[in-house]
């Protein structure tokens, strides 16, 4: 019994230097998805500002996805935020869009520093490869994290100190044929 607990134990901490530094981060708890399709995911926030509480999530909507929903929170008020394209689009249902969400708040909680908390949304992927940035901006009681940096090409994710979330489009494993 005390040789499994200790492979048990060698184990979390071999897992510890890989996963601490994602859950410093704002990230996607499902951090993948297929191109095209709907997605609902969460985006996880794990600790406050130097300590502070989160009072307001606010995610950007990147170009190309044009139909985004947020989930409802309870003890958050929630706000969509919508901008004009330049152009009118053909939408769903023979419906023409002259505007898309371009970015979704959460307001309220506050979100201690020492908890951990998810806000959910639904998005309309676009049919393209390849990794999405959602810049986010979190804001807390008298202080502001900007998770809004965007690895340049070559550098890796994890090595900028706030980096927006990523949701990364690829054809799932053995669906290869999926799009031809």
């Amino acid at each position: 019994m005390h040789r499994i607990f200790a492979v048990g134990i060698f184990t979390l901490a071999a897992l510890l230097p890989v996963s601490a530094p994602a859950t410093a981060h704002v990230v996607f708890a499902t951090p993948e998805a297929a191109p095209g399709a709907y997605y609902f995911g969460e985006l996880r926030v794990g600790h406050g500002c130097e300590g502070l509480a989160t009072t307001a999530v606010t995610v950007e909507i990147p170009e190309g996805i044009y139909s985004a929903k947020p989930q409802p929170k309870a003890g958050w008020t929630v706000e969509i935020i919508r901008e004009s394209l330049p152009e009118p689009l053909a939408g769903s249902h023979g419906k023409v869009m002259t505007d898309r969400v371009a970015r979704l708040r959460w307001s309220g909680g506050p979100l201690s520093d020492d908890m951990v908390d998810q806000f959910g949304l639904m998005l309309k992927l676009p049919d393209v490869s390849g990794p999405l940035y959602f810049p986010v901006t979190q804001t807390c009681d008298g202080g502001q994290t900007d998770w809004t940096m965007i690895p340049a090409k070559g550098q890796a994710w994890g090595a900028l100190k706030h980096p927006a979330p990523v949701l990364t489009l690829k054809i799932p494993d053995g669906d290869a044929h999926a799009h031809h």
